[in-house]
């Protein structure tokens, strides 16, 4: 009886632990414009950085096999990593636009090879 019990616990524990290793989810913090733009207009780069925004590249590829439009993406480990945005917006598919983004990870199949899905939470025109 012992052992039945021990061996249940051990497969819950077993069973709870997920792997996180390409899912990145950034929180949505609500900021005002004139937090994260200069008196100039343009995009402040640290304001925009502590508000939770990533910096990332829009890339176009017509390959068989890759997404239309991704977005290049610096990682830790990698030099960069690719997220395949399920709704990118018309005026942002434009390539080698640079963009400040917040996005959460998807769990979802792969439309493409090289890219992980990503819903974008907010996206600002970068330079």
């Amino acid at each position: 009886m012992l052992l039945k019990i021990s061996l249940l616990a051990f497969s819950v524990v077993i069973l709870s632990c997920g792997t996180t290793e390409n899912q990145t989810i950034t929180t949505a913090v609500s900021t005002t414009p004139s937090e994260t733009t200069t008196n100039t207009g343009s995009v402040n780069p640290e304001k925009m950085a502590q508000a939770g925004y990533l910096l990332g590249t829009v890339v176009y590829s017509d390959k068989e096999g890759d997404c239309e439009y991704t977005i290049q993406m610096p990682g830790d480990k990698m030099e960069y990593y690719y997220l395949d945005p399920i709704n990118l917006e018309e005026n942002y598919k434009k390539d080698g636009q640079k963009v400040w983004l917040k996005f959460a990870g998807l769990r979802r199949m792969n439309r493409c090879d090289k890219a992980t899905p990503a819903e974008i939470l907010d996206i600002k025109k970068g330079g």
